[in-house]
């Protein structure tokens, strides 16, 4: 069994009754799941949006490595922390709210099962229970699922019927989904039963984060604006290469009546307590890679300061959360939480997986390039007051974290270690506290501001009235570095297609490998003057934006020669095993 299991299964859960009642909600204003997990109803969320409005903070990180970072742990972490420095310095606190809430996405399956694992924190600085946010869940994925395929099976279904909107079955955009790790549905052939069995054609599986609905889901500001980004669905053209929608097809009220229960937050709590909304879960190297609009806004009325993470590093996660989400949301963080360890930067440095447990001061600064151009792009680009969480791990020396700090220090950049995993909340304090004085000097920096952009004032990487090309190429190089962007003709050409039905206005979501600044995982640090050539262009009307798909990235992922769920187990009275 792994550590983080066993400490998961160890810890002794409040019911979930007290979790709400310490943000103010009543028994009647939720619909518990068991003991331990609850729905908070959409109209409840709406009658306290005249609540005190919390800070925002945004934790997001370095480029990824195969050791792992921590980020959601860290996010955990630094809520627990904020309760407890609220405690340790006596914060005034009103009624019905608490110091830090959180507001986190849910796991999807196919890392579970496969390579990454779950996402539900480690160490002492989890959410609970581990196992089932993990799993199954209050099953929302499968929902956004059966959603999301009901609009395929009734286009195809349509087709077959007599086709009176005149779909071509080359031009079909909507994908099936399950939520788990299959190269073999990437792409098949369907309708091959005979004349009763559907048009034959092509059909590819995605994952189901990757999906629309997913998206869909997770920036809907309630169920009416759910289902009417449902029907801008654009699921496949006609022969005169005119979109058809989810609304031609007749199907957004069936698709939204199956999100009905699902679209409500997920209430849940840390292992000291404190409580996370945990909904919605696109990845980021594939779609927004952020949790619903509506579990942030729930964060936020509920806690002085709201904890939330973006998928993978600054450059994937962070910038959609900012690009799209916040824009779209009306939101802004107060200060972003950049997460760094010193194997991480190591491995950027040129240091093998195998020998990251040895210490090697010259690589760790070696690799400091990658960390300082995500916190350069975080402030220099967004204006974000921005702090490092140095993760520290066991392996890494005293004289490292020491040397990380003092690098940080000389150019003007808070960094904190933390020890969250081992130490829950109070490995965190120091953190806290760093975070806590970035938001206030920048409040007051703000404040003696009289004209101008103002501290704290949104920032975006470009503007909704330029060009998609223009778009996507200020991401590329304000974001990543990159120098030329290579448009193919056949991409131009639908880029040019989706401006003719009136998109050009949209963000643009750009999908790449999370591991490096550019489309290649294997070049490491911070790259510069690479190119960025744009394979494929999908239009995703109901969420609101154009995803630009770069590299190798795959939306239907496969699974690795010995994937975890190998290693996953249950016995004869249900205590699993393996989840890590």
């Amino acid at each position: 069994m792994s550590i983080d299991l066993e400490i998961a299964q160890a810890a002794v859960l409040k019911p979930i009754g007290d979790i709400a009642a310490s943000v103010g909600l009543t028994p009647e204003d939720i619909i518990p799941f068991g003991h331990d997990k609850a729905k908070i109803p959409v109209k409840v969320l709406k009658a306290g949006e005249d609540r005190g409005q919390g800070k925002l903070i945004l934790v997001t990180a370095m480029s990824p490595t195969p050791a792992g970072e921590g980020k959601t742990t860290t996010s955990i972490g630094l809520a627990d922390g904020l309760n407890q420095l609220a405690q340790v310095d006596s914060w005034d606190v009103p009624a019905g709210t608490v110091p830090a809430t959180l507001a986190l996405r849910e796991p999807s399956l196919g890392p579970v099962f496969g390579m990454k694992g779950g996402a539900a924190g480690g160490g002492h600085a989890q959410i609970l229970p581990m196992e089932d946010i993990n799993l199954h869940f209050t099953g929302d994925f499968n929902a956004i699922a059966l959603a999301n395929n009901l609009a395929a099976a009734v286009l195809d279904n349509h087709m077959h019927q007599g086709n009176t909107l005149d779909i071509d079955p080359r031009r079909v955009e909507i994908r099936r989904v399950v939520d788990l790790n299959d190269r073999a549905l990437r792409n098949i052939a369907i309708g091959m039963g005979g004349i009763t069995g559907g048009i034959p054609r092509e059909d590819h599986f995605d994952i189901v984060v990757a999906s629309e609905v997913m998206a869909v889901f997770c920036l809907a500001a309630d169920l009416a604006d759910l289902k009417e980004r449902l029907s801008r669905i654009v699921v496949a053209r006609t022969r005169a290469n005119l979109p058809v929608t989810v609304g031609d097809l007749g199907v957004a009220g069936a698709m939204a009546a199956l999100l009905k229960n699902a679209i409500d937050p997920n209430l849940v709590q840390s292992i000291e307590g404190t409580p996370a909304f945990v909904h919605g879960g696109p990845f980021a190297n594939i779609a927004h890679g952020c949790n619903s609009v509506l579990a942030t806004r729930a964060a936020l009325a509920h806690g002085i300061y709201a904890v939330t993470e973006a998928g993978f590093g600054a450059d994937l996660g962070a910038e959609k959360f900012l690009d799209i989400k916040c824009r779209q949301a009306g939101l802004w963080p107060s200060a972003a939480v950049v997460v760094a360890t010193v194997r991480a930067l190591k491995y950027h440095g040129g240091v093998a997986k195998a020998d990251l447990e040895t210490e090697d001061l010259d690589a760790m600064r070696a690799g400091l390039p990658n960390l300082l151009r995500h916190l350069e792009n975080l402030g220099g680009v967004y204006g974000l007051p921005t702090v490092v969480s140095i993760n520290r791990f066991p392996s890494d020396t005293d004289a490292e974290v020491a040397a990380l700090i003092a690098e940080l220090a000389e150019r003007g950049i808070t960094a904190c270690e933390a020890t969250h995993w081992a130490n829950g909340g109070a490995g965190a304090l120091d953190l806290a506290r760093a975070v806590v004085a970035a938001i206030e000097q920048t409040e007051s920096a703000s404040a003696s501001e009289d004209e101008g952009l103002k501290p704290g004032e949104p920032r975006f990487a470009y503007d909704l009235d330029e060009k998609l090309e223009d778009k996507i190429t200020a991401v590329a190089r304000r974001i990543y570095g990159a120098g030329e962007v290579v448009f193919p003709k056949r991409v131009a050409k639908k880029l040019a297609l989706f401006a003719a039905d009136g998109f050009a206005g949209l963000p643009v979501c750009i999908a790449k490998t999370q591991y490096s600044f550019s489309t290649d995982a294997s070049l490491l640090g911070a790259p510069t003057g690479h190119t960025l050539e744009v394979r494929d262009v999908r239009l995703a009307a109901g969420a609101g934006f154009v995803v630009a798909v770069c590299g190798d990235i795959m939306t239907m992922p496969g699974l690795s020669k010995q994937p975890a769920a190998l290693s996953i187990d249950v016995d004869e009275q249900g205590q699993i095993t393996g989840l890590f």
